[in-house]
C-alpha cells in the first residue's frame, strides 16, 4: 500500500448511515486525516441468493449431463459437464468470498477480506482455462479414434443445458458491471449456455449426416468461446491482484478534478487500487496556495473523487507550497 508522509497528515470519517464526522486540528507538524466511505451497493451480498440458486441447479445438472454423457458415448456433453461442475466450485468460491469480505477489519487484516473476492475472481478465471486445455487434449484424442454418439439423447440434454445455463446466468446480469467476482459468475453461465447452444447444433448435425468427428469438433468450438469470454476476466483480476488502476478510471482524470478544486496547486503521490471487486481506494497529496482550510478541502476532494469516479475509501495528506518542497514521496517515480 502507499506510504505517507506525515509531516501534514489528513484523515476523517463519512459513514454510510448518512452523517459525517469530521475531526481536525492543525499545527507546525501536526495531522489530519479523511477517509469517506460511501454507500456501496455491496454486490455479492444481495446476490446471496442467486448464488444459492446457481449452484443447486447447475449442480443438478451436472449430475445429469454426466449420466447420459456417458450413455450416450459424447465427449462434447461430458466436456460440457465438466465445465459446468467448474462453474459450481466457481460459484461456491465466488459466493464464499463475497460472504468473506463483509467481516469487519481486524488488527492483522486492517482493510478486512474484500481483497479475497479478487483472489475469488482470479481463481474462477484460471479455473476455466485449465479446463478449456483438458478438453481440448480430450477433443484431439477423439479425432484419432471417433466414437458413436447417440445424438437423440445429446441434444435433449445440450437444449435442457440452456435453460437451465441462461436462465440462472440471468441471475447475476445485473451486477456484473459493478463487480468482477458477479461477472465472473455471469460469465461461466452465460458462456455455459453458448456451449450447450453449440453441442445441439453438433448433435443435430451428426443426426443429418453421421458425421461423428463433429463432436470432437464441436468441443474446440467450444473451447475456443470460452477462451475468448474468460480471458477479459483473467486480465482484469490479474490487474486488480497487483493493485493496478480498477477498470473505468483514468489516473489523469482524477488528477485534473483534484486540480480544480479551489486554492489546490499540485497533486503527487496519486495512487488508486482496488481494496476489492467493488471497493476502490484512493491516496494522495494535496498542495494548496494557502487559500483553501485543509479541512473544507479534504471534504469537498473526497465528495468529488467519490461523486464522479465512485472511489469510496480515501487518504488524503495536505500541504503547503514550503513543506511540499521537503516531501520524500513528491518525484512521480517515488512510490
Amino acid at each position: 500500500m502507499p506510504s505517507h508522509d506525515h509531516r501534514n497528515h489528513a484523515h476523517g470519517d463519512d459513514q454510510d448511515r448518512g452523517h459525517e464526522q469530521d475531526r481536525g486540528h492543525e499545527h507546525d507538524r501536526g495531522h489530519e486525516h479523511d477517509h469517506k466511505h460511501h454507500g456501496h451497493a455491496h454486490a455479492p451480498a444481495s446476490f446471496g441468493w442467486a448464488f444459492l440458486i446457481g449452484t443447486m441447479v447447475n449442480a443438478g445438472f451436472v449430475a445429469v449431463q454426466v449420466i447420459y454423457g456417458l450413455s450416450a458415448h459424447s465427449v462434447a456433453l461430458l466436456a460440457d459437464a465438466a465445465h459446468n461442475f467448474g462453474d459450481v466450485l466457481g460459484l461456491l468460491i465466488a459466493w464464499g468470498t463475497a460472504t468473506l469480505a463483509q467481516r469487519s477489519p481486524t488488527q492483522v487484516h486492517t482493510y478486512g477480506w474484500g481483497r479475497s473476492t479478487i483472489l475469488a475472481s482470479l481463481t474462477n478465471a484460471a479455473a476455466l482455462l485449465l479446463g478449456c486445455g483438458a478438453i481440448a487434449l480430450e477433443a484431439l484424442r477423439r479425432f484419432a479414434d471417433p466414437q458413436p454418439v447417440a445424438a437423440d439423447t445429446v441434444l435433449w440434454v445440450a437444449a435442457l443445458g440452456i435453460l437451465v445455463n441462461g436462465s440462472t446466468a440471468l441471475l447475476f446480469m445485473g451486477g456484473r458491471k459493478d463487480d468482477l467476482n458477479v461477472r465472473s459468475a455471469f460469465l461461466h453461465l452465460a458462456s455455459d449456455a453458448v456451449v450447450s447452444a453449440g453441442v445441439v447444433v453438433a448433435a443435430f448435425l451428426i443426426q443429418l449426416t453421421g458425421w461423428f468427428w463433429l463432436d470432437p469438433a464441436s468441443s474446440l468450438a467450444i473451447v475456443t468461446v470460452i477462451t475468448i469470454g474468460t480471458w477479459g476476466l483473467l486480465r482484469d483480476s490479474v490487474n486488480l491482484a497487483m493493485d493496478a488502476v480498477p477498470g473505468g478510471i483514468e489516473v489523469n482524470e482524477v488528477e485534473a478534478a483534484l486540480l480544480a478544486l479551489p486554492g489546490v496547486i499540485e497533486v503527487h503521490d496519486l495512487h488508486i487500487w482496488g481494496l476489492s471487486t467493488t471497493k476502490t481506494a484512493l491516496t494522495a497529496h494535496l498542495v494548496h496556495d494557502g487559500t483553501a482550510e485543509a479541512a473544507g478541502l479534504i471534504r469537498q476532494a473526497s465528495a468529488r473523487v467519490r461523486d464522479r469516479f465512485r472511489i469510496g475509501h480515501v487518504t488524503l495528506q495536505v500541504e503547503t507550497a514550503e513543506t511540499s518542497e521537503s516531501c520524500e514521496l513528491r518525484p512521480a517515480h517515488v512510490i
